[in-house]
């Protein structure tokens, strides 16, 4: 008989202190997981991150206040906990790899994504030792094993956003006893030299997915300080309420258009397996939550209504490519060579405008090979909303709702038809706001 496997995930909130640790503790014994991968403290990636740059311009009075101030909260926190000599020498440990880390960066004054990455995973490794020991305090007739991630996701050498070796992964999966309950790290893996790797921002969701899938869970699930993925941003729209049965469809859109539960790459492991998700709140736990399933009974028009801030319209010309080919293959290469994402597009026969970050516009090469295809236009300001919903297409009477809502707007473009579960629309950042309000009443809330 198959056994029951549970992957639970607690993110930097439920990770805040001893008091969000004791939490999260009783939350995975009492939903009995098997694996439990933790984020790092709240806030401590964002230190980690400037601790890095600081290092590399060679600041290091500013540096060592920071890492001063790492090093405080998490030995302040191991104090708390009973005393294991141990635990306090790999976490003294930590210390002294952070130490040398920024030694190192600040004697080059260079910043090496290798070296990045290795300095970010220090944040999860802290985390998931002491949250080891507060759940082998609690969990007193089973076993408890921290372990270390790095030597089960395997990803390649792209340092920043590694990607993930399934195969491997799942290799490595099968040697897990299934009597012990683990604590790991999310967001960090490494390559086949054993450079350590990070899987992006927000990778913890995706470690914890990939985790599921190589152990063949019957269940992961995602806990954070929100109860359940809710069908607009509450902070933008006081109306919005919590979803509490959606697709893997619906919601494998809601996270790439900018729901940020959800890390965008977290709903593909739990697909391919067939593997349920379930999003709750650490602070609410008693709540329903959201589940997430391969398919549901209820399919509204319009489930959801996302946003993505810090948007940028590229639009790329050339006259030369009228009853040509090649053009948006040139294109598209140029995306696929730079590795980056596109979230928008629309075409005519001379011109392709697509969203970006904004982010994506400090990558100087990109713009630089861009100009070399056509000439490039570049807009800023300007935020993607998406309705998130089932057979958008086929919905005769939802055009005329939505044109409706946001007739006081700015459409600057939209793209509807590659794919039955979303629209999407960039509108001016200012205006985007009212517009998911608007939306939301007419269009979720059934108000006219």
């Amino acid at each position: 008989m198959k056994r029951s496997y549970v992957v639970s995930k607690f993110g930097g909130t439920s990770m805040g202190g001893r008091q969000e640790m004791e939490r999260s503790a009783v939350i995975s014994m009492e939903r009995n997981s098997n694996m439990v991968v933790v984020s790092a403290l709240s806030g401590t990636t964002d230190k980690l991150i400037q601790v890095a740059k600081l290092a590399s311009r060679g600041l290091t009075e500013d540096c060592e206040k920071m890492v001063f101030s790492i090093k405080e909260r998490h030995q302040a926190l191991m104090n708390e906990l009973p005393k294991n000599t141990r635990a306090i020498k790999i976490l003294s440990n930590y210390f002294d790899e952070l130490d040398l880390l920024v030694q190192n960066i600040s004697l080059l004054k260079e910043l090496t994504p290798k070296a990045h990455d290795h300095i970010l995973s220090l944040g999860e490794r802290m985390s998931s030792l002491l949250f080891s020991e507060v759940l082998r305090n609690k969990l007193q007739n089973q076993t408890v094993e921290l372990l270390d991630a790095r030597s089960m996701i395997k990803t390649d050498s792209n340092f920043g956003k590694a990607t993930p070796l399934i195969e491997d992964i799942a290799k490595a999966c099968k040697a897990l006893n299934d009597k012990t309950v683990y604590v790991t790290q999310g967001f960090i893996g490494s390559d086949h030299d054993g450079n350590t790797t990070i899987l992006g921002r927000g990778g913890s969701d995706y470690s914890a997915a990939l985790f599921a899938e190589g152990m063949n869970a019957t269940t992961l699930e995602i806990w954070t300080d929100v109860a359940g993925i809710a069908t607009t941003d509450p902070r933008l729209c006081t109306s919005a309420k919590i979803i509490h049965e959606i697709s893997y469809a619906e919601a494998g859109e809601m996270a790439q258009y900018g729901a940020k539960i959800l890390h965008p790459a977290t709903i593909a492991p739990a697909v391919r397996k067939s593997i349920p998700v379930f999003v709750g709140s650490t602070f609410e736990k008693d709540l329903p939550g959201t589940w997430i399933r391969e398919t549901v009974e209820n399919r509204p028009a319009v489930r959801a209504i996302t946003k993505r801030a810090h948007q940028a319209l590229l639009t790329i010309c050339n006259p030369n490519m009228l009853n040509a080919y090649g053009f948006m293959g040139e294109i598209f290469g140029m995306f696929g060579k730079h590795r980056i994402s596109v979230d928008c597009i629309t075409t005519s026969e001379i011109s392709i405008a697509v969203t970006v970050d904004n982010a994506t516009l400090d990558n100087q090469k990109f713009i630089t090979d861009l100009k070399g295809i056509g000439q490039v236009n570049v807009e800023t300001g300007y935020s993607l909303i998406s309705l998130i919903g089932n057979d958008l297409f086929s919905r005769s009477s939802l055009a005329k709702s939505i044109f409706n809502s946001v007739d006081e707007a700015s459409i600057r473009m939209m793209s509807l038809g590659a794919s039955s579960y979303n629209f999407n629309f960039l509108v001016k950042e200012e205006e985007s706001t009212t517009c998911i309000q608007k939306l939301h009443k007419a269009l979720i809330e059934g108000h006219k």
